[in-house]
């Protein structure tokens, strides 16, 4: 098997094990932070048991010289594990997957803010096309009894959250930012510990608690290593399913319609990032054709 299809299966196979995500919140019978402590908790320790069996203790060392970046880069991670939990719990399924796909467009605000990136007119083209797809889900929300402007918001926040954490990460890429997951999971849910009581509704659902964590944690560790051996068009271009599949899984499972409006939103969002990696990915591959043929030229002289 090449690299390219292996960071394809992996990716893919990281992407489909996060579409349950949703899910788990819907079927747990718990208070949203009693959800989220078992989340952190348990993708944590799977996280945490992974990499230390493969990289031992020299990567948490490396990514602890990281300064600022690395500080921020967990504690964003750490808080999207309880604002995943409450957006969920607060408006529809359907609503927090195809807001938290509007992800790229708060990356590429953070790049131009924090390093410097220009905006291309491709990102401005699709910025526009995202925040019109936002617009549609927002207004939806007021008319589907389901949804709701509360669970959208922390949906928006951890679009955000992740695509500064990202930045973040790239601020210092030359270090793997891989060790502060365990770490970002873990604290959240020691911090929550404190305020909550989890281990009554553990008793009861501890297949469902157990089962949630370890999706997210086999997911955080797939979706780690697929950048390693594809390009980032790509690995957005997968990440897409999710917001396809998700909402399809809940709506079969449990019958949670999605409702016109989040559709024809989500759909507008989904296809405008879409159109934008494709576009990307072609580029690519005809920047990597001109600097082929050239390689075979200078070979030739």
């Amino acid at each position: 098997m090449n690299e390219h299809l292996k960071g394809l299966l992996v990716t893919t196979l990281g992407v489909l094990l996060v579409v349950p995500d949703s899910l788990f919140v819907r079927l747990i019978e718990a208070e949203p932070m009693v959800t989220a402590f078992w989340r952190g908790a348990t993708a944590g320790l799977v996280v945490l048991v992974v990499l230390l069996s493969v990289q031992g203790v020299q990567g948490f060392r490396a990514a602890l010289h990281t300064g600022w970046p690395g500080l921020a880069y967990t504690v964003l991670m750490g808080t999207t594990a309880p604002a995943f939990v409450l957006a969920v719990t607060q408006t529809s399924v359907a609503n927090v997957v195809f807001i938290f796909a509007s992800m790229p467009v708060f990356a590429a605000i953070f790049s131009r803010i924090f390093l410097g990136e220009p905006f291309r007119t491709r990102m401005m083209i699709t910025m526009a096309a995202v925040i019109f797809g936002l617009g549609i889900i927002a207004y939806g929300s007021s008319e589907t009894q389901i949804a709701s402007w509360r669970g959208d918001i922390w949906a928006v926040y951890i679009s955000a959250a992740f695509a500064a954490a990202l930045t973040a990460a790239r601020k210092v890429k030359a270090t793997s930012m891989i060790p502060a997951i365990p770490v970002a999971y873990l604290g959240s849910a020691i911090v929550l510990g404190m305020f909550v009581a989890p281990l009554e509704a553990f008793e009861a659902q501890w297949p469902l608690f157990l089962g949630h964590g370890a999706f997210i944690g086999a997911a955080s560790c797939l979706l780690a290593l697929g950048p390693r051996y594809i390009s980032s068009a790509e690995v957005a271009l997968i990440v897409l399913l999710e917001s396809v599949l998700a909402p399809i899984l809940v709506w079969l499972a449990i019958g949670e319609s999605p409702g016109p409006w989040a559709v024809v939103g989500g759909a507008v969002v989904v296809c405008a990032l879409l159109v934008s990696n494709i576009f990307s990915l072609l580029k690519q591959e005809a920047g990597q054709g001109r600097s082929d043929r050239q390689k075979c030229r200078l070979r030739e002289d």
